[in-house]
């Protein structure tokens, strides 16, 4: 299976969560806190960096995880080309690798996962590049999952 990322754009990630760029205009403030969640409302907020390695390519995907009760937010802090794969949960609660999707977020272009929202990790492409991650964690098994899944190329 091999999935042709579209653009990122808020209508088609509506059901995975939020996207956000930023402002045109020189010195508006926009705020983006419709798709934060925290279902544990006793955990802390956590604000991590991380400098993202960039991934071999061609891409292939092999684990897919979610965070049941906190929405994740990659907020780019330089100029990247990265890739995000996410996919529908089943009524199995299990992801639906077969409807999984890929979006190529244009520069200046953040996400916030919707809570239980299956996606691969973060995917830099060409050069290590810097990421905020916002979410909210009590550090316990029950929030993150992650599982192995057959291969799914991206073709960039």
């Amino acid at each position: 299976m091999a999935l042709v990322p579209r653009p990122l754009t808020a209508e088609a990630f509506a059901p995975y969560g939020e996207v956000f760029a930023v402002p045109e205009a020189v010195g508006v403030r926009t705020s983006f806190d419709r798709g934060l969640a925290n279902l544990k409302p006793h955990v802390p907020a956590s604000l991590s960096i991380i400098l993202a390695a960039p991934v071999p390519q061609p891409v292939v995907v092999e684990v897919i995880e979610r965070h049941v009760f906190t929405s994740q937010s990659f907020v780019p802090m330089a100029a990247a080309r990265w890739v995000i794969v996410v996919a529908p949960g089943t009524a199995e609660d299990r992801p639906d690798l077969a409807a999984a999707e890929a979006f190529l977020p244009a520069p200046g272009q953040g996400i916030t996962l919707a809570p239980g929202t299956w996606h691969a990790p973060l995917t830099v492409l060409d050069a290590p590049s810097p990421f905020a991650l916002l979410m909210w964690r009590d550090y316990g098994s029950e929030d993150e999952e992650v599982i192995a899944m057959p291969a799914i190329a991206v073709a960039l």
